[in-house]
């Protein structure tokens, strides 16, 4: 091997060398944006919301909204069942009110 083969092989692994270089220090930069990109989200991740201050209003309201409902379901119920007990009564006093009719009639026809 002659010494312009060699010196021809060496720049020929010195430039192989400079690419291999290239990637490496590419590399490190992509991994390195990559570790500031996470870090980044970390940063963010970890703040927390902030809390919404007690609002008694609100609840006050809610409580009385709920108390209102119950009245008025417990008044519209009251009113349900007397109208179903005038509704029975009537229904008894029509059924006692039809026999006595029939027994009239039926004393009627026999002539009494």
């Amino acid at each position: 091997m002659s010494a312009l083969e060699k010196a021809a092989r060496d720049a020929v692994d010195a430039a192989d060398n400079a690419e291999q270089l290239k990637l490496i220090a590419a590399v490190l930069k992509a991994q390195q944006l990559l570790n500031a990109q996470q870090t980044s989200r970390q940063e963010v991740c970890q703040h927390q919301a902030p809390q919404q201050p007690f609002d008694a209003r609100k609840w006050v309201v809610i409580g009385g909204v709920v108390c209102v409902g119950g009245c008025v379901a417990s008044v519209l119920a009251l009113a349900f069942a007397l109208a179903m007990t005038a509704v029975a009564v009537g229904g008894t006093c029509a059924t006692a009110c039809l026999l006595v009719l029939r027994s009239m009639w039926r004393d009627y026809q026999r002539g009494r």
